[in-house]
Formats: structure tokens, sequence, C-alpha cells
């Protein structure tokens, strides 16, 4: 059973949690036609996953799961109106390339707390040129379903290699599941919330 409380609970101490509170629109830059559709195919079998939904059109940005590809940080500077969606656009190219960072997210919430959009940042490197494009798109899908913490995946990563294919770890599965329980919040900030969180996994048999 995963621990629900260290999912949720950041590097300083800090607990947490929010998960989408309006459907997903996912769009992709930088990728061509074929790992596009990968892309909104394990994003879609992500939201399926956690019982929530996905749109044609957000009425706020148009896209709200919105995926950047590129080569070298320095090119997200040319992508035009991104300095609108993400005001500390220049900062941030140079903290990326200063970190040699292969992705970043970058999360917007709603007034109760709950996400309202993701940017998604993938730099393709030699480390991440080599994953399968079904492998990337999977991991970067349950990696924005919901607010991890930022040491979330530092032991282990969400997914597993079965036949060689890559798998959602079925303890993460059983969290995005209960965390998208219609009884529970949109956000929290209180650790109990982990509590109830365990509450809906399942139990050791």
């Amino acid at each position: 059973m995963a621990d629900a409380a260290h999912l949720f609970t950041r590097a300083d101490g800090a607990y947490a949690f929010a998960r989408w509170g309006r459907p997903i629109v996912p769009v992709v830059f930088g990728v061509d036609d074929t790992t596009l559709a990968v892309f909104k195919g394990a994003i879609e079998a992500v939201v399926t996953l956690a019982n929530h939904q996905m749109a044609e059109t957000d009425p706020e940005l148009g896209a709200n799961f919105m995926t950047f590809f590129c080569r070298d940080w320095a090119e997200l500077s040319e992508v035009p109106h991104l300095d609108q969606l993400v005001p500390d656009l220049g900062p941030l190219v140079i903290k990326l390339q200063k970190a040699d960072a292969n992705q970043y997210r970058i999360f917007r919430f709603d007034e109760a707390g709950a996400i309202r959009a993701v940017f998604v940042f993938l730099r393709l490197d030699a480390h991440m040129a080599q994953a399968a494009a079904d492998t990337l798109a999977l991991s970067q899908a349950v990696q924005a379903i919901l607010l991890w913490s930022d040491a979330a995946f530092d032991d282990m990563p969400p997914l597993a290699m079965i036949d060689g294919k890559a798998v959602l770890r079925p303890e993460i599965a059983d969290v995005v599941r209960a965390a998208y329980d219609p009884v529970m919040p949109a956000a929290a900030r209180d650790a109990s919330h982990a509590l109830r969180l365990a509450a809906r996994l399942p139990q050791p048999s």
C-alpha cells in the first residue's frame, strides 16, 4: 500500500494536495502527430482511471494541460505568447539551464485550491530521448493528475515495467482513484487528509 502522507508531504515538511477541479483539455507542442496521439491517449487513460473528465476546450484557457517539447531550454523563450502564460519564463529558463533539468511542471490553481491548469516542459536530452513515447506520456500524465509531493517519486517511480511495457504501479493507481472520490476535497493543506485518503485504499490481505 502506498504511504499517502509521504506522497503529498513536500521536502520542507508542508502537506499539499490538489486534484483537478475542471475537465482536462490537453495540447502538445513540438512533436509529430503520432507522438501527439500517444500523449493524448495516456492522459485519457489516467483521467478515466481517476473517473474524471476530459473536454474539447477550456472556457478560460482553451487548453489547460499544455506540454512543450524542446531540445534546448532556450527554445521556450521563442514560443509565441508563452511568457504571458508563464510570467517568470526568462528566470525559469535560466534556472532549468543551470540545473541541467530535463523536465519541469508548473501548476495553476483556482480559488478553491483545485488544479485549473498545468504546464509541462520536457527537454529531450540523451536520457529522455531513449524513453519510449508511451512510457514518457504515461509518466507525465500521472504526475500531472494530482499535485504530488516534490519528493513523492524519489525512491520509486510511478511506473513499472511488465513484459517490456510501462504500466502504472497498482498502489499509485489506487491513490489516484481514492483522491478523486467525490466525497474527498479538491484541495487540502492538513495532513489529516492523508488519513482519509489511506482509508480509501485497498487494505493488505
